[in-house]
């Protein structure tokens, strides 16, 4: 997602590739006047710019402060154009478009026969690719037309569009209502994370049930099922029930499977369905089904039929490099996913017009979950610290809260305990703001505060007590979350057998395997 405190005209010339960029050199230049242009020697001097500046652009002669905003919509405008005629560009979505378009002018110009013979095309292509909303603008263009080019069987054509515009009609209200309430699911998601309370189950599925619209699935078509799949998906992540959200990642992924031409044309949700996929994989600790998805999902993307594009490229580096991390974390392999740290931060780099603050931060808090596993303290506090330094995060309270919890832990491993008391305040303060002060954060804060007054020989027995105390909610509907962003259990467990952290964990995941 683009840097909103960036020059909009800047962050695009900056994301062409050489060869839309000469493509671009050279559509300005197939009319000789506009070599000379001032929105190309714009482009020319903004292309050699590192960051944006505007008094270097006023100081280079080209434009008067007066007219530049003027230039910069031209030149913005006209390198859209470009990208459309861009053969990468041109998938059925944009062909469909673009014969619509040539229909219009053809009516506008008179010559109904003709625009008619490219709507009947389009529509049909449209209905073959599950492009309902353009088919629709379709049929309702052929109603406007057959009113003014009449032909004998009036009657019959006439009928054939009623019936065809109220099916599309019924089919894309039913696909708005299902993707308004998977939206609104997701808001709630991103927001707050998961319900923690008797209150927030039964306000999400009051909201889930209200909103979700009667259906017969066997009328649904592809986009509507899509649809479908994901609101029952976002429930089923908002009141953790993982077992339902795998069931429906699959059925998401299963339906492009069923359809495979679908995969070309919508790549970015087939991402998501797979993404998701692993999530809820990863959260029913199934490893060898995680790695087998894993690994046919990576295959799909490196397959040369696979659409490539700057999205695209921008979701893969998310999605597979976050997941395996989730798969280390699975099987207790810290120390062999260090690797994965350099690749992610130049990814992050490369990317980051194109993710948003909220991905880069889970991607950190993953990173100094890393860290925790190989017992880097340190570097897992600096990773943390971008994340609670992080003013602009809107989303994801959880993710904050529980980033404070383990950057208390984590200074506690390091002996780093000299501002501990201040830091057990801050963090209690900033849970009382969030309203997610839990059974589980009190106990852990209960026992870092008391840890200054505990003798070395009564250590032990203290963490046996937190460990005691804390497993009683391992299980619990809405305790249980606390331990999906840190496995506290296995890091109690750790001291208590004397073992690293990591070791518990993959021995958990043999057992777990067998």
């Amino acid at each position: 997602m683009t840097n909103a405190h960036k020059d909009a005209l800047f962050v695009l010339i900056k994301s062409l590739s050489k060869s839309e960029k000469r493509q671009f050199k050279l559509y300005v230049g197939r009319l000789g006047v506009n070599t000379d242009a001032k929105f190309l020697a714009l482009f020319n001097h903004l292309d050699k710019l590192r960051h944006y500046d505007e008094k270097t652009i006023l100081s280079s002669g080209i434009v008067k402060k007066a007219q530049l905003s003027n230039l910069k919509a031209h030149l913005y405008k006209q390198i859209l154009v470009s990208l459309r005629l861009n053969p990468v560009n041109q998938n059925i979505r944009v062909q469909i478009r673009e014969q619509l378009d040539f229909a219009t002018i053809l009516y506008q110009k008179g010559l109904y026969r003709q625009s008619l013979k490219i709507l009947d095309k389009a529509k049909s292509v449209a209905m073959d690719n599950e492009e309902k909303n353009i088919a629709y603008e379709i049929v309702e263009l052929e109603k406007i037309i057959e009113t003014q080019y009449i032909t004998r069987s009036i009657g019959d054509r006439a009928n054939e569009l009623a019936v065809q515009a109220k099916e599309l009609s019924g089919q894309n209200v039913m696909t708005s209502k299902l993707s308004n309430l998977s939206l609104q699911l997701y808001g709630m998601m991103l927001k707050v994370g998961y319900v923690r309370s008797d209150a927030d189950y039964r306000r999400v599925k009051e909201y889930f049930d209200g909103h979700l619209p009667k259906y017969d699935l066997e009328t649904l078509g592809f986009r509507e099922k899509l649809w479908l799949y994901k609101a029952h998906l976002w429930y089923s992540f908002l009141t953790q029930d993982f077992l339902s959200c795998y069931r429906y990642a699959r059925k998401w992924v299963d339906l492009f499977e069923d359809n495979k031409e679908m995969i070309y044309l919508n790549p970015v949700f087939y991402l998501k369905g797979n993404h998701y996929l692993l999530e809820s994989l990863f959260y029913v600790k199934y490893s060898s089904q995680f790695k087998e998805t894993l690994d046919t999902l990576e295959a799909v993307l490196n397959e040369k039929e696979f659409p490539k594009n700057d999205n695209i490229a921008s979701l893969a580096f998310l999605y597979l490099n976050a997941n395996k991390l989730n798969l280390h974390f699975l099987e207790g392999t810290f120390e062999k996913g260090l690797y994965l740290v350099r690749i992610v931060e130049y990814g992050i780099n490369k990317h980051k017009d194109r993710i948003d603050q909220h991905h880069v931060m889970v991607l950190y808090y993953k990173i100094a979950c890393l860290y925790f596993g190989v017992g880097d303290n340190k570097a897992c506090i600096g990773y943390l610290k971008k994340i609670i330094d992080n003013r602009k995060l809107k989303m994801r309270e959880d993710l904050m809260c529980f980033a404070r919890v383990l950057s208390l832990v984590a200074h506690y491993e390091a002996g780093m305990d000299y501002h501990l008391e201040v830091q057990l305040k801050s963090t209690y303060k900033f849970l009382l703001k969030m309203n997610d002060m839990h059974a589980v954060q009190k106990e852990m804060i209960k026992f870092l505060r008391n840890l200054g007054g505990i003798y070395p020989h009564e250590l032990r027995a203290a963490f046996q007590d937190l460990h005691t105390e804390l497993k009683k909610y391992e299980d619990h509907p809405y305790e249980k979350r606390a331990f999906l962003y840190l496995d506290i259990i296995s890091w109690l467990e750790s001291h208590l057998q004397n073992k690293p952290v990591s070791q518990i964990i993959r021995e958990k995941a043999l057992t777990l395997t067998r």
